[in-house]
């Protein structure tokens, strides 16, 4: 660390910055307007017919084998972060270069991973966790939860009352929110801009979903790598940020208690129509899946879109992005736990300095204590709360090393004696 050159780290990670700017991956992969009225026209009877413009990765892979021969990734942390990154947005130039051909999921997962691959713990996988939410909540069929809050705001009215809750807490740091015509989700955000379909309809949770999802974590991390004038790959939404950025984007809903049932049912839904895919599932079949899971046959175009956007309509090469909510939760949940737990609280805030992957933590940590990275200067509210925030992550750190099957089999005995209530018969 004390022979860390400045100049060449920010040198190269500048150089790293622009080879990735040609490699927009949704923007690549997104479908024409018309695409869902087409197949709902149809009958949802014939597979959407989709092209996409041609991708040329070679003049990006040429500045990254530059890079490349610049590192010593076997020899430094620093350097290894940045070869990772490079690698990275590698396989995010080679996966556009390859849609619509069975080469694309090679890529999709090494970016993403797929449903059944392992998760750290090396036994379990993210299609098994989404099995375990669909169990969970499909226990719960006998209990009256209640009616679904209505979606009875429209996106006009979210982008004004999201305009109110930026300027407070950003300033002139707040991005722009507008409301578009088309748009492949019901928002989308980036540092300077979040934008809203016009069309979609947003329930009172949805509003403060948006707010914990897209406004406190994908704004402020862009705003924040932004300010990383000697790490300006920080500023980039490169694939090899996805599974960190939206696990915690999903983290901050938990945490913030703004999740529900229906949110994890949906991100659960998607895993499984990931995996359908990979098994050959085509999209006819994935968008009736989603059919019979609730969604109406406008929403079910949209989930199976999302699936089969630059892969492969007839099954067997999806874009497995989707499993990166519920795969990325677990492992920031599990980061942050650790962090706590091993008395390494000094890098809570560090993973919000700009657009980065979990395993960037050590080379980011290493570059702060040099002077060359900025800590956050804008965080989430449940971020601020230090007191909050290590009580509750010091308590799930406890839950985790709990023997949970010698509880569960207590408490399933003590159940088992106790008669099922109607409870919806109550009242």
């Amino acid at each position: 660390m004390d022979n860390l050159d400045g100049e060449r780290v920010t040198r190269l990670a500048a150089a790293l910055k622009a080879a990735e700017a040609p490699v927009r991956i949704l923007r690549g992969v997104e479908w024409p307007a018309d695409a869902r009225s087409t197949f709902l026209r149809q009958r949802g009877e014939r597979l959407p017919e989709i092209t996409y413009l041609p991708f040329d990765p070679t003049p990006t892979l040429t500045r990254l084998d530059a890079i490349r021969a610049e590192l010593r990734p076997e020899d430094d942390a620093v350097d290894a972060w940045l070869a990772r990154v490079a690698d990275r947005v590698a396989s995010g130039a080679r996966m556009l270069a390859t849609r619509g051909t069975p080469e694309f999921l090679t890529h999709s997962r090494a970016l993403f991973g797929a449903p059944r691959d392992p998760l750290p713990d090396e036994e379990s996988n993210c299609l098994e966790l989404a099995q375990l939410f669909h169990r969970t909540i499909g226990s719960l069929a006998r209990l009256d939860l209640g009616a679904p809050p209505p979606a009875c705001h429209l996106a006009t009215w979210v982008a004004e009352q999201m305009r109110v809750a930026l300027h407070e807490r950003l300033g002139d740091d707040a991005p722009v929110v507008e409301v578009v015509d088309h748009l492949s989700a019901n928002a989308l955000a980036g540092p300077r801009r979040i934008r809203l379909k016009r069309t979609a309809s947003f329930t009172d949770r949805d509003m403060t979903q948006l707010l914990h999802h897209e406004a406190w974590v994908h704004v402020i991390t862009g705003l924040n790598g932004q300010a990383q004038d000697r790490l300006p790959i920080l500023a980039a939404s490169h694939p090899g940020t996805t599974r960190t950025q939206e696990g915690l984007a999903v983290f901050a809903e938990m945490v913030s208690g703004s999740i529900d049932l229906d949110r994890l049912r949906r991100l659960a839904d998607r895993v499984v129509a990931v995996q359908m895919a990979v098994d050959g599932a085509d999209f006819i079949e994935v968008h009736r899946y989603f059919v019979e899971r609730g969604a109406s046959p406008e929403n079910a175009f949209e989930n199976a879109r999302r699936v089969f956007r630059g892969g492969v309509l007839s099954g067997g090469a999806p874009f497995t992005k989707d499993i990166v909510y519920l795969d990325g939760l677990l492992r920031v949940q599990t980061f942050l736990s650790h962090v706590v737990a091993s008395g390494r609280s000094d890098c809570l805030r560090l993973i919000f300095a700009g657009k980065l992957d979990l395993e960037d933590v050590p080379a980011l940590a290493i570059l702060t204590r040099a002077g060359l990275c900025r800590l956050p200067r804008h965080l989430p509210p449940w971020a601020e709360d230090l007191r909050f925030l290590i009580g509750y992550l010091a308590w799930s750190n406890f839950l985790g090393s709990v023997d949970m099957d010698r509880v569960g089999a207590h408490y399933d005995g003590l159940l088992a004696a106790a008669p099922r209530l109607d409870v919806e018969s109550e009242g």
